[in-house]
């Protein structure tokens, strides 16, 4: 169980051991950075500790996440939080004799269709190799696999990414390690828990198709899946790779295939984000060869380096991003690296076309108060404002969650993002009540106002696929994204 936990950490903390070498000019703490939860701050850290991921906003309006360990029974928690900082603990892993409800989760969660959260745990379960679980917005959890399962593992173990679900309703996710050939898998799970693996890596010589896949995976509009591989591929440092719904893999590129300069990055370890026809990640990099990078990747696999980390500004923008990328209602897309000045991390900006603005970075008060080393990467809520959280610092050193406000107005968003015709979907956002009218793409629908944070409506006869809009007494709220609407 400890071994999976180490691996990584130690990756962590080479870089951050690293990163007090590096001379890094001083930024200009931003204002809009707040603090509005520290975590342990009573003996015992109850509340959980070192949330080493990101959040999710659910229906409710509520945001929520994991902790790395803390908790009743000291070995990580689930968490909701309002935008507001009102934490409440709702379930402590290890509840269980030998951890078989599991333990130390480093993934998020993702809500699903039914209203249920589902995340993963690296450790613990039935096998010690971790879970896959199912836990209400209210705290009732039911542990849906234990990995290591089958003879040598060979339904993979280690999970440390978040999940998520398909448009046939399924969810997909990945192991870090295990499957027939030790090198991690992809795996499918019915909402009910039933599990399938899908691919197991490192099945060609000397691992060519990728090896230890830590980030989750993200759905094209082509329906297929793309994720990433931290190792494995042509040049051994990582792959991106595509996956079809029935498990048919196809690897895009391979970094550091040529051996020369590795400018295309190393070591990618976030979940991709789809913008237009293109897909957006991060590499992480290490001491010796690379800072890390943001890159893009077409569908038929041609990657462009926008950005490289320390390239001409002496680190001054941050360096090594970890956590998966987030397109803002701006149209710019937002990260987080866990590198950069005070050496513990920053937030920055970056355009479709690669131009990078450092917003904020961490340490900026006394003992870190406001916290550092953002590993989980960010959440635009319907508010506009951004949300995250910090593995290390706050008051009790024990890891924070943070707002970041830039100005950016309220939307709305939708669950599923995509459906047929008379499909029922929910409409998230801030400030619902009173809600007049509801259309998709120019279509009006019928609609329910459920809570100030949630509409229910149809998808109507005639709608393509576009923008959602709510009218509400205060302006008219549209979608973060465009609803697509499916044959």
């Amino acid at each position: 169980m400890n071994d999976q936990i180490a691996g990584f950490v130690c990756r962590v903390c080479l870089f951050v051991a690293m990163l007090g070498a590096v001379f890094l000019p001083p930024l200009v703490h931003a204002q809009t950075l707040a603090t509005i939860y520290n975590f342990c701050p009573q003996t015992g850290c109850l509340d959980g500790d070192y949330p080493f991921a990101g959040l999710v906003q659910a229906t409710n309006g509520d945001l929520y996440g994991t902790t790395n360990s803390g908790g009743v029974n000291g070995y990580g928690t689930v968490f909701g939080i309002t935008p507001a900082g009102e934490l409440t603990t709702l379930y402590s892993f290890c509840a269980q004799s030998a951890c078989t409800d599991g333990a130390n989760p480093q993934a998020g969660l993702v809500q699903a269709t039914s209203g249920d959260l589902y995340g993963t745990t690296v450790a613990g379960g039935s096998n010690g190799q971790g879970t896959v679980f199912k836990i209400t917005p209210n705290g009732a959890l039911t542990t849906l696999h234990s990995f290591c399962a089958l003879s040598d593992c060979s339904d993979g173990s280690g999970p440390m990414a978040a999940l998520v679900q398909a448009t046939n309703g399924d969810l997909y996710g990945t192991a870090s390690t295990g499957g027939v050939n030790g090198g991690g898998t992809i795996f499918r799970l019915t909402p009910a828990g039933d599990m399938t693996t899908l691919y197991s890596f490192c099945a060609q010589s000397d691992c060519t198709d990728g090896d230890s896949p830590q980030a989750g995976l993200v759905q094209a509009t082509n329906g297929d899946l793309y994720g990433t591989t931290t190792d494995g591929g042509e040049g051994n440092l990582g792959t991106v790779f595509r996956i079809t719904l029935n498990g048919a893999l196809t690897t895009q590129h391979s970094f550091c295939a040529s051996g020369i300069m590795c400018t295309d990055g190393l070591f990618p370890a976030s979940t991709l984000v789809q913008v237009g026809n293109n897909l957006y990640g991060t590499t992480t990099g290490d001491e010796a060869a690379s800072y890390g990078t943001v890159f893009a990747i077409a569908p038929s696999g041609q990657l462009t380096t926008l950005y490289t980390f320390c390239a001409v500004d002496g680190c001054a923008t941050g360096f090594s991003p970890n956590g998966r990328l987030v397109l803002a209602t701006n149209g710019n897309l937002y990260g987080a690296a866990y590198g950069g000045p005070r050496d513990r991390g920053t937030i920055f900006e970056i355009t479709l076309t690669g131009t990078l603005t450092t917003v904020a970075s961490f340490c900026g008060s006394t003992g870190c108060a406001d916290g550092f080393l953002p590993l989980g990467g960010l959440l635009q809520a319907t508010n506009g404002d951004f949300y995250g959280t910090t593995d290390s610092g706050g008051a009790d050193n024990k890891g924070t969650v943070f707002s970041l406000s830039i100005g950016l107005g309220p939307f709305v968003t939708t669950l599923p993002t995509s459906g047929k015709i008379g499909m029922t979907v929910k409409i998230l956002g801030s400030n619902l009540t009173g809600a007049s009218a509801v259309s998709f793409n120019g279509t009006p629908t019928t609609f329910t106002v459920n809570s100030a944070s949630e509409i229910v409506a149809k998808v109507p006869t005639g709608a393509t696929t576009g923008t959602v809009e709510v009218e509400t007494p205060s302006g008219i709220l549209t979608s973060n994204a465009a609803f697509r609407v499916r044959l």
